[in-house]
């Protein structure tokens, strides 16, 4: 059983907590009774808010709609205001615009195409809202004199802006394509840079509302002036250039400079001075050669003008192509893009046809050179031709775009030049073998005869034009495989071609040599020439271009001057015949000789004598101009005539045949030698 104790004091802790629940319960009832009392105040207090703002609403709203319907009525008003101003403004366009219309837009073109936007803006408003008011006319008028004006102001900046491009600008910029440092390309400057502004704003306003296009005719004529105008200066400043300092550079020969026309200009050799220079070369070493007769006209004397007109118009090439690539940038600036080809087409036309022109004159002028052998004339298509194909690729890409007819004229040009080319390759060559045998145009000390030094000329020009003249032979190739040749059959084909000139030269020099009634003459004039033609071919690059397709060439030249020469020493056995061995007579020492070998030995020395003096006296005036050749020649004669006459004078030098033998015995061994040194020296 629990103890009593224990039990009270569970029941005291149990009425502990039952009494302070009771006072909790208590004070949440109170705590409820003033919530609930709170709740009804605010729930008064929420409901006298909503009937005040209900009423504020009822009052507010009809102002507010009153005030949105003002605002309304005050911007329609406002509007109408302003579009009756804007309206009203279209009227006084024409007063107000008219003055600066009049004066026109030098000098202040924006206000000007200010001025013209706001006509057109009324002349499209009267036209859409009042196309029968006399406005419409006003604006129209003016608009249509503000155009004329604008026109007007295109055509004269173009004309008092554009400048001909001056020749020494032009050299500078053609030889800056061959300068070895890289340089970044100046463009030209065709027009200031403000005025260039200028004209693009008129063109595009011309475009975009002038609905006009006259203006873009008005461009490529003043251009078209002015780059044909630059061509011909610079082939005028060329000219005059050439004939006071010399020859400027020339694109028709690949060599580098730095200078630029501004410093003095260099001066190279011309197509025919070059190998003139060589023939003076070899004249140095003995192989200059008096004129003989031909009916080729001499190289010399025309070198200097050929050379100026060829190089002119070689420059006026290059010019075209360099400028026709500046109008080119120029005219994209200005012209609509949908327009510029033909713009551009038109306006090249003058200078391309003027250059096609001169070229057509240059091939008509060969053409006639050809007729009258007048080779030299001929060779001023090598080097124009050869440069109008290296300036191919620029001249196409600079007329990409244009008309077939305007691309189609170099290549047209390029085909004259070589069918010309080709014919004057073969004419020369026919001529070469056909020149006549002239005798009072044969020289009379058998030198180099004039038509082997104009062939071996001729050759030689082909030497600097190799591929060209290559190329021209091709052209004229029926061959399939010749459509398109490699620089390796060119090659052949020249070098075929020369062989064939060679070759005819050769058989007309031995036609030409039997003009000589003596055989020695002719030989020593078969000599000259074919050692001339031997060190010509030797001393220049023609023997390798020859030795393409004929290897043995040099030593059959050796071979055939060796063959003179034998035929020359056989000229003077009717002197050392006397004196041979063979023909002397036969007699016994100490034993008295007769009367008929007295004779014998007596006729044996004049005819020695005789014959010495007359060959001497013959051969002096002939020339071997080869120093080297001549020594040899002589010194070989000497030492058989030498030999000859000291052994017969050491067998009847001390024989008495004779009473006066000083008669007889009229020359010492020495002195023969030098009589024989003084051959072929016409000064001695």
């Amino acid at each position: 059983m629990i103890p009593l104790q224990e039990a009270s004091a569970r029941r005291r802790e149990i009425e502990d907590k039952l009494k302070q629940e009771e006072e909790t319960l208590s004070f949440i009832r109170d705590s409820l009774e003033k919530s609930d009392q709170l709740t009804k105040n605010m729930v008064s207090i929420l409901s006298s808010f909503e009937s005040r703002l209900m009423k504020l609403e009822n009052s507010i709203i009809p102002v507010h709609k009153q005030t949105e319907n003002l605002q309304r009525l005050q911007e329609n008003v406002e509007k109408t205001l302003s579009c009756l101003d804007h309206v009203i403004s279209y009227y006084h366009v024409a007063s107000d615009t008219e003055k600066i219309i009049r004066e026109g837009p030098t000098g202040r073109l924006e206000e000007y195409l200010g001025s013209m936007a706001k006509i057109q803006k009324a002349v499209e408003y009267f036209q859409d809202n009042s196309p029968d008011s006399p406005e419409l006319n006003k604006v129209k008028l003016l608009f249509e004199r503000g155009k004329e004006s604008l026109e007007s102001e295109f055509r004269s900046l173009m004309t008092r802006h554009s400048k001909v491009v001056s020749p020494v600008l032009i050299l500078d910029l053609i030889s800056g394509e061959d300068d070895l440092e890289v340089q970044e390309e100046v463009p030209l400057e065709h027009l200031p840079e403000s005025v260039l502004q200028d004209v693009i704003r008129i063109s595009r306003w011309l475009v975009e509302y002038g609905r006009n296009q006259d203006f873009m005719n008005v461009y490529y004529q003043i251009r078209s002036s002015q780059l044909d105008r630059s061509i011909k200066g610079l082939k005028e400043h060329f000219r005059k250039s050439s004939s006071s300092s010399g020859v400027p550079y020339s694109p028709a020969v690949p060599n580098k400079r730095k200078d630029t026309p501004t410093k003095k200009p260099v001066k190279r050799p011309g197509t025919i001075r070059k190998a003139q220079n060589l023939l003076k070369q070899y004249s140095q070493h003995g192989l200059d050669g008096k004129k003989g007769g031909s009916n080729l006209i001499p190289l010399e004397g025309r070198d200097d003008m050929l050379d100026v007109e060829t190089d002119a118009y070689i420059h006026c090439v290059s010019a075209f192509v360099k400028l026709a690539q500046s109008e080119y940038q120029l005219l994209m600036d200005v012209i609509p893009e949908h327009h510029q080809k033909k713009t551009f087409d038109s306006l090249i036309q003058d200078a391309l046809d003027g250059l096609m022109l001169e070229g057509e004159n240059i091939v008509a002028a060969a053409r006639k050179a050809i007729i009258r052998h007048d080779f030299s004339a001929v060779l001023t298509v090598f080097p124009i031709l050869r440069h109008l194909k290296q300036t191919k690729p620029e001249f196409d890409q600079v007329l990409q775009g244009t008309a077939a007819s305007t691309k189609n004229k170099l290549p047209s040009l390029i085909t004259s030049m070589e069918t010309v080319g080709a014919k004057a390759l073969e004419d020369f060559a026919d001529n070469i073998k056909n020149d006549p045998d002239k005798e009072y145009n044969m020289p009379k000390d058998g030198t180099v005869h004039e038509l082997t030094s104009n062939a071996i000329l001729f050759l030689q020009q082909l030497l600097d034009f190799q591929e060209t003249a290559g190329a021209m032979l091709a052209s004229q190739e029926t061959s399939s495989s010749a459509t398109s040749y490699s620089s390796e059959f060119s090659k052949r084909l020249l070098s075929t071609y020369i062989c064939k000139v060679l070759g005819n030269l050769q058989l007309n020099l031995l036609s030409k040599s039997k003009v000589y009634e003596d055989p020695a003459l002719s030989a020593i004039f078969l000599h000259n020439n074919y050692n001339y033609i031997l060190k010509a071919l030797e001393k220049s690059e023609l023997i390798q271009l020859v030795a393409v397709t004929q290897k043995t060439a040099e030593r059959s030249y050796r071979e055939h001057i060796e063959q003179q020469i034998q035929t020359y020493q056989r000229s003077w056995l009717k002197v050392t015949d006397y004196i041979a061995e063979k023909n002397l007579p036969v007699f016994q020492p100490g034993v008295k000789l007769r009367d008929k070998e007295r004779q014998m030995i007596k006729e044996r020395f004049k005819g020695f004598n005789d014959g010495l003096e007359e060959l001497c006296k013959i051969q002096k005036a002939w020339a071997i101009p080869d120093t080297e050749q001549r020594d040899k020649i002589r010194q070989a004669q000497k030492n058989i005539v030498k030999e000859t006459y000291g052994a017969f004078l050491h067998r009847y030098g001390s024989v008495p045949f004779t009473k006066n033998p000083e008669k007889y015995i009229k020359y010492r061994v020495e002195q023969v030698g030098d009589m024989i040194d003084r051959l072929f020296d016409t000064s001695a």
